[in-house]
């Protein structure tokens, strides 16, 4: 009985290390796959963070309780830490004034603070059509500003920016592929209603290549910019704290501490 007890114990111990290599069971010792990652694409340089509205616990943030801009992600980081709370990405979240006031729809926890801007003007913001990213309980999406608006949405968390990168799976018409304006660029796409992409470019690219990369490679029918010049990105998980001061808007995931 012991010798066919332990010769059972070894056939099991052998199909589980088949299955893992087969990749249909994980180890029970096997890291999870992290949310942020570099990417090389197209000879260009990124980092891509990717979250699930369903299950990760994403936030807008501009002001503290006590109405104070938090202004940078330290702030940020540091006003969660004293609740007990982690602060796991974030990065700026759409354009704003010098007093770090958003230029366009601001929505938070259901609450809309700042009113959609439909005006015209000069600047990439108004480079219409410009865009909503929101998200909460009911999902997530990209959407036009207009049809944001008609939609009737009740979202969570909305930012408005601009201008769309891609709309319906075209990349925007005045965005053109002989462009040649490089600059540090951040946004955010979303996929299946729920699955929330977020990228900056670690060096210098075209409009029209960050705007491909959405499309392209992520396969996501609607993405919008959230800024350039001033992108930065918070992400603990690869060592990362890039420093721009102010910033405005500001997205990102927390996490309960010693989660």
């Amino acid at each position: 009985m012991g010798i066919m007890f332990k010769f059972s114990k070894l056939l099991a111990a052998l199909a589980s290390i088949t299955l893992i290599s087969l990749g249909l069971l994980a180890p029970a010792w096997a890291a999870p796959a992290q949310a942020c990652r570099p990417l090389v694409e197209n000879g260009s340089r990124y980092t891509v963070c990717t979250y699930d509205a369903r299950t990760d616990k994403l936030q807008l943030f501009w002001r503290d309780p006590g109405g104070k801009p938090y202004g940078g992600y330290d702030t940020l980081a540091s006003s969660l830490k004293q609740v007990g709370k982690t602060l796991a990405f974030a990065m700026n979240a759409g354009m704003y004034h010098p007093d770090s006031s958003p230029v366009g729809l601001y929505i938070e926890e259901g609450r809309q603070i700042i009113p959609a801007n439909t005006r015209s003007g000069a600047g990439n913001f108004h480079l219409k059509p410009n865009g909503i990213f929101y998200f909460g309980r009911g999902g997530a999406g990209v959407m036009e500003t207009e049809r944001f608006l008609k939609s009737g949405i009740a979202a969570d968390y909305a930012t408005q920016s601009g201008p769309m990168l891609v709309i319906n799976g075209a990349i925007h018409p005045k965005i053109e592929p002989t462009g040649t304006s490089e600059k540090i660029r951040n946004g955010v796409g979303v996929k299946d209603g729920h699955i929330i992409i977020f990228a900056i470019s670690d060096e210098p690219v075209t409009f029209y290549k960050f705007a491909s990369l959405f499309r392209d490679t992520f396969n996501c029918p609607n993405a919008l910019f959230l800024d350039g010049s001033i992108s930065s990105l918070y992400a603990p998980s690869l060592g990362r704290a890039d420093r721009w001061q102010p910033v405005g808007p500001i997205v990102g995931v927390v996490e309960n501490a010693g989660r």
